[in-house]
């Protein structure tokens, strides 16, 4: 009896660069030296002989040029450089946040100060902030008292935040969208080093228990008597 074949799975092929040493298709590149010096038109043969001769890979840099443009280099440490490049990138691009309120525009004084104060820790948080207006019934046919409102809180944040949309009717409600100015979170932080600051200072200042430092050991007390005739 015949032993069963085992098929083992054939390992992953790396993805074919049309761009990169003999894959690439054109007879002939521009040919750009590995310190940037321009090497004049090559065949693709002769510019992949000369990348061999530094032992460096021959890359097309601009496919669309005619002829391409091609550079010798070394791909490995490119393609490193690049995603190095592409990762810091990501992590130093700021995810914009947008936080929503919404306003009606009878809105009460103390549930507009609660509501403002919302805002306020939204740009502190240097989030934008979407202000909402929403009009019922008879309310849309006086879109002034919306965009008064939205004025008012505009005006009131305004250390902290700037108006980067104005008031825009949108259906049957008014947007307006505020973006954190450079002041936004600044004075947080500036209050909590100043407590700190002081906080430090009282603790220097408490270290003698509140009494005035006492003499040195060497220094004798003064008789009776003359302490006596100093009094009198």
């Amino acid at each position: 009896m015949r032993p069963r074949r085992r098929f083992t799975a054939d390992p992953p092929r790396p993805p074919r660069n049309e761009a990169l040493n003999e894959n690439i298709r054109a007879a002939r590149v521009r040919l750009i030296g590995e310190d940037g010096s321009q090497l004049g038109i090559k065949t693709k043969d002769e510019a992949l002989d000369i990348a061999r001769d530094h032992d460096l890979d021959l890359v097309v840099v601009a496919q669309q040029a005619d002829p391409p443009v091609a550079r010798i280099m070394d791909h490995g440490k490119y393609r490193y450089e690049q995603e190095q490049k592409a990762k810091l990138a990501r992590k130093h691009q700021s995810q914009v946040n947008v936080k929503e309120i919404k306003f009606r525009p009878k809105i009460g004084i103390h549930d507009y100060n609660t509501k403002k104060g919302h805002v306020e820790r939204f740009l502190n948080q240097r989030a934008k902030v979407k202000v909402t207006i929403m009009f019922r019934g008879r309310e849309q046919s006086h879109p002034e008292r919306g965009r008064d409102l939205l004025m008012r809180l505009a005006e009131d944040v305004k250390e902290i935040g700037q108006v980067e949309s104005p008031p825009l009717l949108d259906g049957r409600n008014m947007v307006m969208v505020l973006g954190p100015t450079k002041n936004a979170g600044v004075t947080r932080e500036d209050d909590a080093k100043a407590e700190d600051t002081q906080r430090s200072q009282e603790a220097v200042q408490g270290d003698g228990n509140g009494e005035a430092p006492a003499p040195p050991s060497d220094e004798e007390p003064l008789p009776e008597r003359e302490v006596r005739e100093a009094q009198a």
